[in-house]
């Protein structure tokens, strides 16, 4: 046998030994029909959902129309963080919604120096249901509810306008939990007819499957795991990365930071903690503070890490530490809203969500 035949055999033996050995799941999506991949969606979903053909029909649609692969790494993703927010509920109900309503409208009010009793009189008056504003909001058991409550409120009541403006104040719904604010902007090539408005199509299973699916997994990262995603997925994006960065920061500077993956301020002029702390590496990385300002700056993308300062930056933390740093840390965010009422954390987010994609995957 010729050396170039033993050669083209050993090629093939390596190739089938790393086809064999691969562990990224994935489904064969340039051969599969549509059909094919719900099928595949509705193997993966967890026993208890109901009506899951119309669940896979719409994550198909937001994978297929944000150009998006259904390997079964983002198909689970998907399941995962629904699974965790809603239990695959399009609008879940939330207990001790009126108090938390009451609470939000109370101190507004506070704020604005609003006798309470007014504003309880004023809420007396029928809504467009025929209902009081108070009889609704006393009997509201969901995000979507509460939301339209909000909507009328602002819209129908003078009280409205001088209490909320035209804020509504719910500010996530749906059965990923996305925020109606981001939907808002990203909606541009939603696929399907707008019902009234964004704010109430996150309400709707479709709406809250396109938007939530666009917030995990509509942005390039170099994550080694989904964890991290889960993770931005609750913080922001790119936040475990911007961690990341901020602990080699810390490192470096000896300055105590919070791991929040904020690296500048955007509602103020003024430098933030982080920023301020790289401010005294100016000199060891040979950069300027406008120039390290505009490299921060691209810390909401993906072009951050081929900045100067985030290069310069883990090059020198590299060689102070001695060894590689983790360019992906789990941000150390405390967890706050009115309808939490635990000690919870990102980290605890992404964790739960993790333990669930995880079981995803053993389902195929």
């Amino acid at each position: 046998m010729s050396s170039q035949c033993i050669l083209r055999l050993f090629s093939l033996f390596i190739l089938v030994l790393l086809v064999g050995c691969s562990n990224k799941p994935s489904l064969q999506t340039t051969t599969m029909h549509p059909a094919e991949v719900k099928a595949s969606i509705v193997k993966l979903m967890p026993v208890k959902v109901s009506n899951k053909p119309a669940w896979a029909g719409d994550i198909y649609t937001a994978l297929h129309t944000q150009k998006l692969e259904p390997t079964v790494s983002n198909l689970c993703a998907v399941i995962a963080v629904a699974d965790q927010e809603s239990s695959f509920n399009a609008d879940p109900s939330v207990p001790g919604l009126p108090a938390i309503a009451w609470k939000e409208i109370d101190q507004r009010a506070a704020q604005l120096h609003i006798p309470a009793f007014l504003v309880r009189t004023a809420l007396m008056i029928p809504s467009p249901t025929g209902k009081s504003y108070r009889e609704r909001l006393d009997n509201v058991r969901t995000e979507k509810d509460l939301s339209a409550i909000f909507d009328d409120f602002i819209n129908m009541v003078p009280l409205g306008q001088r209490l909320f403006g035209r804020l509504n104040p719910i500010h996530t719904g749906g059965a990923m939990q996305v925020s109606i604010a981001f939907a808002e902007a990203h909606a541009r090539d939603y696929p399907y007819p707008v019902n009234g408005s964004i704010r109430r199509e996150v309400f709707s299973r479709r709406g809250g499957i396109y938007f939530g699916v666009m917030h995990l997994l509509g942005y390039p990262a170099n994550y080694s795991q989904p964890l991290y995603r889960f993770a931005d997925f609750n913080a922001g994006w790119y936040a475990s990365r911007n961690a990341a960065f901020q602990a080699a920061v810390m490192r470096v500077s000896g300055v105590s930071l919070a791991l929040d993956g904020d690296l500048i301020r955007y509602d103020s002029d003024q430098a933030g903690a982080t920023e301020q702390a790289v401010k005294t590496l100016a000199a060891r990385l040979n950069m300027s503070a406008g120039a390290l300002r505009r490299d921060l700056e691209k810390g909401a993308t993906i072009d951050f890490e081929q900045t100067d300062l985030y290069q310069r930056l883990f090059t020198l933390a590299d060689r102070v530490a001695g060894k590689r740093l983790s360019r992906e840390v789990l941000p150390g965010i405390k967890l706050a809203s009115p309808k939490i009422t635990r000690n919870l954390t990102t980290a605890w987010f992404a964790a739960r969500v993790n333990d669930r994609y995880q079981r995803c995957l053993a389902r195929q």
